[in-house]
């Protein structure tokens, strides 16, 4: 059977294989060097619930809390656009009522303050640390699926490809010092669904070509396999791109963050489901052997994959 026409991509795996390592390395140090920058949803805050009269412009209030003094507050819509959630660090029971008065000297749009709660880190450091068991349980499930799905060496190439996009995009987050609240968290959960995503979508296309290509070797399987996905992979890639994009310019302050970390997860899970997760089933030796079921192998009775 005549081979169809690939792109060599695992001619250069091992220099990929050394850049994933830098690239991790440098994720890693830059995790240990400046940490995460923990919102006020980890590290606890006061709310503030305000109700305009006329629909709230939310930059506009940032700008004039800013000039204000208060620089670190987190500005978002409540229920409605005339309800507003202002979120700061502190915990003075006075801080409601400062916050409307500073609000006040700048504008004199009617409002009224409806609530102000404080959040203690002890809350704060709850949500982080089920946020973080949150993310262990799903590299573990996911390894589970993949190893019962398909066969073990294909959950090792897919959780470590997971890995890889997670420790890049926290490093990258933490370098640049981008505020990790829950939203951020949900960005992070949702990239590593992206990207196992992409990652069955090529495993299922080796398990098929071990069928249908049997004389074929491993890294012939994955580079056909690969180019069969690449304009798929490349229209989904591109579209989710071009709306995190529009996210990122138009969706303000609330949605900048997680738009940015799905953004990075979207190129890094891309790379990782190509020079990653498939790279794997060379080293690990995968052979059309290791997908016939045991049963059917102690029978005779069927050796297709």
């Amino acid at each position: 059977m005549k081979l169809p026409s690939r792109i060599p991509f695992m001619a250069i795996r091992n220099i990929a294989f050394a850049v994933t390592v830098v690239i991790s390395l440098i994720g890693l140090g830059s995790l240990f060097k400046h940490g995460l920058n923990f919102g006020l949803d980890f590290t606890g805050g006061t709310l503030i619930e305000l109700t305009y009269e006329q629909p709230a412009d939310l930059e506009l209030i940032k700008r004039e809390l800013g000039q204000a003094g208060y620089n670190d507050a987190v500005v978002q819509s409540f229920g409605s656009t005339t309800d507003v959630l202002v979120r700061l660090a502190g915990d003075s029971p006075d801080l409601g009522n400062e916050v409307a008065s500073a609000l006040r000297k700048i504008d004199d749009t009617s409002f009224e303050v409806k609530r102000v709660e404080f959040v203690g880190p002890q809350v704060g450091e709850e949500l982080r640390d089920q946020g973080g068991l949150a993310m262990l349980l799903a590299l573990g499930g996911i390894l589970l699926y993949l190893a019962f799905r398909f066969q073990w060496k294909f959950g090792v190439g897919a959780v470590g490809s997971l890995a890889h996009d997670i420790i890049v995009t926290l490093g990258i987050l933490a370098f640049f010092k981008v505020p990790f609240d829950l939203t951020v968290l949900a960005a992070v959960l949702a990239m590593v669904g992206y990207s196992l995503n992409d990652t069955i979508i090529i495993y299922d296309r080796i398990r098929e070509n071990f069928r249908m290509m049997r004389k074929a070797d491993i890294i012939e399987n994955i580079d056909v396999s690969v180019t069969q996905t690449l304009l798929r992979t490349i229209a989904t890639s591109l579209s989710t791109a071009l709306a995190l994009v529009a996210l990122l310019v138009f969706g303000g302050d609330s949605l900048g963050g997680f738009a940015l970390t799905l953004l990075i997860g979207v190129v890094v899970g891309t790379y990782s489901s190509v020079y990653i997760s498939a790279p794997v089933l060379i080293w690990l030796k995968l052979t059309s052997e290791d997908l016939i079921p045991p049963a059917a192998d102690a029978e005779g009775v069927d050796d297709r994959p």
